[in-house]
């Protein structure tokens, strides 16, 4: 299944409809190939309003659809998710990064947060 579908399928389970413009977004994401700012993805669809584009990117990040990757400068760029828990590495003179697993990390920084009174919702 296409990322395109697998989103309009899970959009359409919490009641979001299938519009000709958010079909539009999907697919411009689906086709980007590298991570993407919102900029630049708006550089790809001038039919579609900028409100539209930003919407869609928070709503598939918040179903863990699409990655969000902060930049040394301030920036975000955007890449298909995984789907579960990673982490990543960002070269900070020619931002290009790449996502790793790592149980054993994960565990310690569980583990850090208790020794010093947090509760973890994110890291």
């Amino acid at each position: 299944m296409s990322f395109t579908e697998v989103a309009n399928a899970r959009l359409d389970a919490i009641g979001f409809r299938s519009t000709a413009p958010r079909r539009a977004v999907l697919q411009a994401i689906e086709s980007a190939g590298s991570p993407f700012t919102v900029e630049e993805l708006l550089e790809t669809l001038p039919g579609v309003g900028r409100a539209t584009v930003f919407r869609t990117v928070k709503l598939l990040h918040e179903l863990d659809l699409l990655c969000r990757v902060p930049l040394e400068d301030g920036g975000v760029r955007y890449q298909l998710s995984e789907g579960e828990h990673h982490h990543h590495l960002v070269c900070r003179a020619c931002e290009r990064f790449t996502e790793f697993t790592d149980l054993e990390l994960d565990a310690r920084i569980q583990e850090q947060a208790r020794a010093h009174g947090f509760t973890l919702e994110s890291h």
